[in-house]
Formats: structure tokens, sequence, C-alpha cells
């Protein structure tokens, strides 16, 4: 794979981190019946896994070039300028991930 597309997979997965996700957590229980194995029981739950900080971070570094090293040092409209440009790569993203997966 080229470099962009590393790239972009990871600021994928960062977002998706980032953002928190649910996926579908499958749990079986088998039975031997004649030396086979047969499926008696099968439990599918969604799980949440909560966004982690510490992806939202480095999504922040990369696509802001470091930007965010001293956040506590801002003023209130600073940050406030700070989160619309965060919400919009994160808008921007989203169109972009949707418009990709249309097209597949």
């Amino acid at each position: 794979m080229d470099a962009e597309k590393e790239s972009e997979k990871l600021a994928k997965s960062l977002l998706k981190k980032a953002m928190g996700y649910t996926v579908d957590e499958v749990v079986e229980e088998y039975v031997t019946e004649e030396d086979n194995l047969k499926l008696v029981k099968k439990k599918i739950t969604k799980k949440h896994i909560p966004p982690d900080i510490n992806a939202a971070r480095a999504l922040l570094e990369k696509c802001f070039d470091n930007q965010f090293n001293n956040l506590s040092e801002l003023s209130d409209a600073e940050l406030q300028s700070l989160r619309k440009q965060v919400l919009e790569e994160i808008k921007n993203q989203e169109q972009s991930n949707g418009t990709k997966k249309s097209k597949s």
C-alpha cells in the first residue's frame, strides 16, 4: 500500500476510535455430537466502545499540525475557533468516507 492510502486508513481508524463506535459481540456455545461440533446457542449483543481521548489527541495533532499542544494557554475565543475547525474537519472526513463508500 502506498503512503497516502496508509495515512487515510490511519485517519479513518483514529476518527472511529476518537468518536466511539458500536460493535456486535458474538458468543457461541457448541456441544460435541458424534465427533462433530453442533452450535446450540448463539448470542449477539451490541457493545458500545466509548470515545478515546488519546485517539482524539492524535487525530488533532495529525490534522492540525500540533496546534493543540498548549490548549490550557488559549483564550475562550481561541478554543471556540479551534472547536469549529475540529468539527468541520470531522464533518469533512465523514462526508469523504460516505462518498467513497457509496462509490464502491
